[in-house]
């Protein structure tokens, strides 16, 4: 997160209007998506991959974000923002990047939260409670599974399967395209492939912005 730092100040206005509430995304689904135009490698979006918006939207947001990453949470909001303006025409893959300590165990109470069908609403709560349960070098999980609870998580089932086999091997998997794609920082974002190198919140909406261009 050292290149990170310094736009995490820019970006106070944002925490606090995510902080007041967030606008859920129009649609959540977790199928296998559609063919689409763009050319994805398989370690960039998997079949499984979390994906917001619309399934056939022709530009494709890839965000690798760890849960109790401050960056990642002031840039929820930016995301959102972004999608809104392209309602049909842009879709996000949320991929895992558990780099800070004890984040992949908040990964598997979000992956417990998508079987419910609850991943948004758990990670938007997360996210809003992370001073609380995150800070760095020691976190508190006990805390994230309150917020994931009054966030409407069944959590004597959310406890037995954020340990399943099936949650152990997403992680290991997520852990792998790291490697691959030599993610080490969060959040990392690709546009339709394209890795946005000069991070920001304009540089991203840029890119974005250009990629839909290129589709009309």
């Amino acid at each position: 997160m050292n290149r990170r730092v310094a736009v995490l100040a820019s970006l106070a206005v944002a925490i606090l209007v995510f902080a007041v509430g967030a606008i859920a995304y129009s649609r959540f689904a977790t199928p296998e998506p559609p063919p689409t135009p763009v050319s994805e490698p398989s370690n960039l979006v998997r079949f499984n991959s979390p994906v917001v918006g619309p399934q056939n939207a022709p530009v494709t947001i890839v965000e690798f974000f760890d849960p109790s990453c401050e960056a990642c949470r002031a840039f929820y909001p930016i995301v959102k923002q972004i999608m809104a303006r392209y309602p049909e025409r842009v879709r996000l893959v949320l991929r895992y990047a558990p780099l800070h300590e004890g984040s992949d165990q908040a990964v598997r109470i979000l992956e417990a939260a998508r079987k419910q069908d609850r991943l948004i609403p758990v990670l938007e709560a997360m996210l809003a409670g992370q001073p609380n349960w995150a800070a760095h070098g020691a976190p508190n999980l006990d805390i994230a599974w309150q917020i994931a609870g009054a966030a409407g998580l069944d959590l004597d089932r959310a406890r037995a399967d954020a340990q399943g086999e099936d949650v152990t091997a997403v992680l290991a998997q997520e852990i792998a395209d790291l490697e691959a794609l030599g993610v080490s920082q969060t959040p990392t974002f690709y546009v339709n492939g394209r890795e946005l190198l000069d991070f920001g919140p304009q540089q991203l909406a840029d890119l974005v912005a250009e990629e839909v261009e290129k589709t009309n």
